[in-house]
């Protein structure tokens, strides 16, 4: 949390409600260290200082290099001196912001992060239903449109590499499906030689016939 802000109960309440769910989200893709309220466990190095945003998103290997991070927002800390302060240090990092407003303060974030020169990747607003919390994003730069589409092409190609092997499967039963209907005639070219001795013995046994008529003249 800022030093410069104290919210109400309520709205911290909320606050740090947002921040375990947006862990559980962004879990799926990074290692997710979390400074809910006035702890301070994981920082980034902004300059010589250390500081403390809501979520710092770190790769899996042993560097754990920050690869982005998110702030959450209250209605009471949206505001110039909380953008001026939080926002525009956490920005000036390589790892892209994330800022995450409630509904109703999406204007006034938007247009703090326009008049602050502030470069945030993305804006969400969040609101409650209920029990409910959802999330919708409002806002995305041109640098964070072009990282999520090289990131769906690769996963677009990793997923065509692994239907490739399934796909050849296929295409190898109806092969042997021909082998077999190939080798049907084989078994056919049996069928004329069973005429040919029916026909035969036909002929004999008329033959028979025909000399014991003449016997009996």
């Amino acid at each position: 949390m800022s030093p410069i802000l104290v919210r109400p109960v309520r709205e911290q309440l909320e606050h740090d409600r947002v921040i375990r769910l947006l862990q559980a989200k962004y879990k799926k893709k990074f290692d997710v260290a979390m400074n809910p309220g006035t702890s301070q466990t994981t920082p980034v190095v902004i300059g010589t200082s250390p500081w403390y945003p809501d979520l710092v998103l770190l790769s899996a290997d042993r560097g754990r290099k920050p690869l982005g991070t998110v702030e959450v927002e209250t209605a009471e800390s949206v505001n110039h001196l909380e953008a001026m302060s939080q926002w525009a240090a956490f920005a000036r990092l390589r790892a892209p912001l994330h800022l995450y407003v409630p509904a109703a303060s999406i204007d006034t974030a938007k247009r703090l992060c326009v008049d602050l020169q502030i470069p945030v990747a993305e804006i969400w607003a969040f609101s409650s239903l209920g029990d409910q919390m959802r999330f919708a994003l409002v806002h995305r730069s041109a640098r964070a449109s072009e990282a999520k589409a090289r990131e769906t092409e690769e996963r677009s190609s990793k997923a065509f590499k692994r239907a490739a092997p399934a796909a050849n499967t296929k295409t190898s039963r109806p092969a042997a499906a021909k082998t077999k209907k190939a080798a049907a005639p084989v078994g056919r070219g049996k069928a004329p030689a069973k005429k040919g001795a029916t026909k035969g013995a036909a002929a004999r046994q008329k033959a028979s016939q025909s000399s014991r008529l003449r016997k009996r003249k």
